[in-house]
């Protein structure tokens, strides 16, 4: 069908990590690239490819841990054990790239607010405007044991810390005016000292008096990005996000989060269309649903059951070593660790009739997030329902295998979008808030 020209448009961004292959056994395809963890040229394949599909941002996720504990026999099938820390990562690709957003995770947990203001303004300044902070709290209990912590500190704690961290980062940020450099070399004023302005920041966990010592940024300040669906982690979005990464496997689910998003935006002040709600999505397409189906098929007839199931406990926090593969998932709440996660898998289970085994099996290929297997027209058919019923503003790809997954999404699904006038056909502006259609702040 054909969409009239007043028709929502999609956001689209694509999620890379370690070695970029999503689906957890991706790197072992005869086609796919298994050394992009340390392989620049890789990174700028995959910038072009995602450049050339018009997406709105490549986002880097990061871990700052090996994860899956100290038998390194037993997660030797693990790919994600090989990390090019994403923002000098991003800081290279910026001259290789124009108009895409480039965004990486950087954790609250593990790190200090003047650090990451300057380092994700000098990000935004080198990239021209383009860059985005995954602002999270950390979700690993490896994370910990680097950084002189005996654990992982409890959720609430994390978002405490988590809520001043980010409005310490956001205060830095409008340290300058826009017009304070002046660069007067006849007064000799290289600035104004009016339209510098010192935080003096003194809470719980911060003592920060500033000013940051970098200018205001090409797009007033980098994207803020949340992911997760606890309480907290909605409670912040809704607070200070710019766009909200989400697992919704469901659309009854989406709908119900875009809404409490949406509406809590609105109670901080907030215009609604300012935060872009975008559910994970991984896509298996092919010029038929029969091929698509093949290629879902390949990668997980390689998946070993016992090994996913190792996996999804890891995932969820929770010992699943006694339950029975073929048995149903039992409803697992949060808990201190992957406080929504659990209630996730526990839904998807229910909502799909899946048992352990075969929930353990999905996770492979999507985790808790969504997932969709067919032709360009049914990836388009759904991501348009969604986009129109009130579920998202646009969708975090999640490539099973690179660069050939996002290949074919740009390939097929791209141009099914654009001809039904759902997608861009060319980038709006130069800076990552101009193509999201956020305002310069």
């Amino acid at each position: 069908m054909n969409a009239s020209e007043s028709i929502k448009r999609l956001h689209l961004a694509v999620f890379l990590a370690g070695d970029s292959n999503y689906h957890h056994l991706g790197w072992r395809h005869s086609e796919a690239a298994v050394d992009a963890g340390h392989n620049f040229e890789r990174w700028r394949e995959f910038a072009r490819i995602a450049e050339n599909g018009k997406l709105d941002m490549l986002f880097i996720a990061d871990q700052i841990a090996i994860v899956g504990g100290e038998d390194l026999y037993a997660i030797s099938n693990n790919a994600k054990v090989d990390r090019l820390e994403p923002l000098t990562l991003l800081s290279a690709l910026a001259p290789f790239t124009k108009h895409i957003g480039l965004a990486a995770t950087c954790a609250t947990s593990y790190s200090e607010p003047y650090t990451v203001a300057r380092m994700f303004g000098t990000l935004d300044h080198i990239s021209g405007g383009r860059a985005g902070w995954n602002c999270v709290t950390g979700g690993q209990a490896e994370e910990a044991l680097n950084f002189s912590m005996d654990r992982h500190a409890d959720h609430g704690d994390r978002y405490e810390r988590a809520n001043e961290f980010v409005d310490v980062v956001l205060g830095l940020w409008n340290s300058f005016e826009h017009d304070a450099l002046l660069y007067d070399k006849e007064r000799g004023k290289y600035f104004d000292p009016t339209k510098v302005h010192p935080l003096r920041h003194q809470g719980k966990h911060f003592k920060v008096r500033g000013p940051l010592n970098l200018s205001r940024t090409p797009q007033g300040r980098p994207v803020i990005i949340q992911a997760g669906g606890s309480e907290a982690t909605v409670d912040m979005a809704s607070r200070v996000a710019d766009v909200v990464f989400t697992a919704q496997a469901d659309i009854v689910a989406a709908q119900a989060f875009y809404k409490s998003i949406k509406r809590r935006a609105v109670s901080y002040g907030r215009q609604p269309e300012h935060v872009k709600v975008m559910p994970g999505i991984s896509v298996y397409v092919a010029s038929t649903r029969r091929e698509a189906q093949e290629k879902f098929d390949a990668l997980h007839a390689m998946v070993d059951v016992p090994d996913a199931i190792a996996g999804l406990g890891r995932l969820m926090n929770v010992d699943l070593s006694e339950f029975d593969p073929d048995g149903s998932l039992p409803d697992f709440k949060g808990n201190q660790l992957r406080m929504s996660g659990p209630g996730s898998f526990s839904r998807i289970a229910r909502e799909y009739s899946l048992t352990l085994g075969q929930v353990a099996i999905r996770a492979k290929a999507s985790k808790m997030l969504g997932l969709i297997v067919g032709s360009a027209k049914d990836v388009a058919d759904h991501m348009q329902d969604w986009l129109l019923n009130g579920a998202a503003d646009g969708f975090n790809l999640l490539p099973p295998i690179v660069p050939g997954s996002l290949e074919d999404f740009c390939a097929l699904v791209v141009p099914e979008l654009q001809n039904r006038g759902l997608f861009r056909t060319d980038y709006e502006g130069d800076t990552l808030r101009a193509n999201l259609g956020l305002p310069v702040v």
